[in-house]
Order: C-alpha cells, then structure tokens, then sequence
C-alpha cells in the first residue's frame, strides 16, 4: 500500500507492507494538530516593545547545563548559546540570528520555566 506523508511542509511517498490477518482502516486518518514548544516562536513584538527575535526564551521548563553566552560577545546565526536539560534529554538553544549578546539571565545549574528570558541581543 503506498501512502502519503507530510513532514515539516514537504511531501513523501511511502510504501507500507500490510501484516497479514490485519486489514487497512477504511476511514481517513485525520492528522492532529500538533504543536512542538521546541520550534522557535514567531518573530514579534514585545508588550515593551521589543523585538521578540532578540529575546530568547526557553523553549521548556528544565535545568541550565551550560553557559556560553557571555555580554558583550558577537553571535551568528545558529550559534549555540546555552544548553538546557529536561527528563535527561539535552536541548541546544541558539542564536535565532546574528548579533551582539546584551544580557545572560541565567547560570548552570538554574532551573527555568517554559517562556522564561534566557537572554537578550542587541
């Protein structure tokens, strides 16, 4: 049986081998809505006023692992900032784009909450 799948936007055939003794469902499958909180957030402003793309957040309620942001330092896109843990998984944060690093809020060993300032560009 061939199938279609989406992921991330971008469509795939598949081939599927049916067990035997089991029959295909009849009915459609309907995909849910499934929302990640790791994906980044969409670039918005602030209630200050803020460019929402300069604030990072954190992206889950964990552990701060590792630290290497530092004020003052020059960042490029994709760069690792900081590295949090959650339920013994290890998540990288990093730079959504490039910039100068205005404030680290945060030290190994802090916990953080999902949404909570990590750090800021400028």
């Amino acid at each position: 049986m061939k199938l279609r799948i989406v992921v991330e936007g971008k469509a795939y055939e598949v081939e599927v081998d049916m067990l035997e003794g089991s029959s295909p469902d009849p009915s459609p499958a309907v995909a849910p809505n499934i929302q990640s909180s790791v994906l980044p957030p969409a670039i918005k402003e602030s209630a200050s006023g803020a460019n929402e793309e300069k604030i990072i957040r954190s992206p889950l309620a964990g552990l701060v692992v590792r630290v290497y942001a530092k004020p003052g330092r020059e960042v490029l896109a994709n760069e690792p900032l900081m590295v949090l843990e959650a339920m013994k998984m290890e998540t990288s944060i990093n730079a959504p784009v490039a910039g100068k690093i205005k404030s680290v809020g945060v030290a190994p060993g802090d916990a953080v909450k999902l949404d909570q300032i990590l750090l800021q560009l400028e």
